[in-house]
C-alpha cells in the first residue's frame, strides 16, 4: 500500500492520510469545505458553495497523486440536511464530470460533520 499526504491539500481535521492506494485503487479520505490556504476561514455559505469547495479540495488531492475527477469510480456524499439539500446537490453534481461519465454514488443523511460542514465527500478512484 501507498499512503499519500498531499502538501498542497487541505489540512486534515483528524489523524488520516489524504489517500491510500491498494491494488490500483485509490481511496480518498472525505474532504470538507475548508480552504487549504486559509483553513480557519469561515466555510462557504450553502450546500452548493460548500460542494464546489469540497470538489476543489478533492481535485487538489487527486492532482497531487497524478489523478483527476475522470478517474473516480465511486463517490460517497454525506449531507447534514438531506431533505433540504439533496436536490441542490443533484443539480450541480453532473457539472463536475464529462457528460455521460458520472461515477457510481451513494448519498446519505448524517446528524453532523466535522467543522460544522453541510457536506463531505469521499472517493474511490482507479489508476488508468
Amino acid at each position: 500500500m501507498i499512503y499519500h499526504m498531499v502538501s498542497s491539500g487541505p489540512r486534515p481535521v483528524a489523524p488520516f492520510s489524504h489517500a491510500v492506494e491498494a491494488g490500483g485503487f485509490v481511496f480518498v479520505t472525505g474532504q470538507m469545505p475548508t480552504d487549504p490556504l486559509a483553513p480557519d476561514a469561515p466555510l462557504p455559505e450553502g450546500v452548493e458553495a460548500q460542494t464546489r469547495r469540497v470538489i476543489d479540495n478533492l481535485k487538489v488531492v487527486l492532482g497531487g497523486i497524478g489523478l483527476g475527477l475522470g478517474d473516480i469510480t465511486m463517490a460517497r456524499i454525506y449531507l447534514t440536511h438531506f431533505d433540504r439539500d439533496y436536490a441542490a446537490l443533484n443539480a450541480i453534481w453532473p457539472s463536475f464530470f464529462e457528460p455521460g461519465k458520472l461515477p457510481a454514488r451513494t448519498t446519505v443523511g448524517v446528524t453532523g460533520l466535522a467543522v460544522g460542514a453541510l457536506v463531505e465527500i469521499d472517493l474511490v478512484a482507479r489508476r488508468p
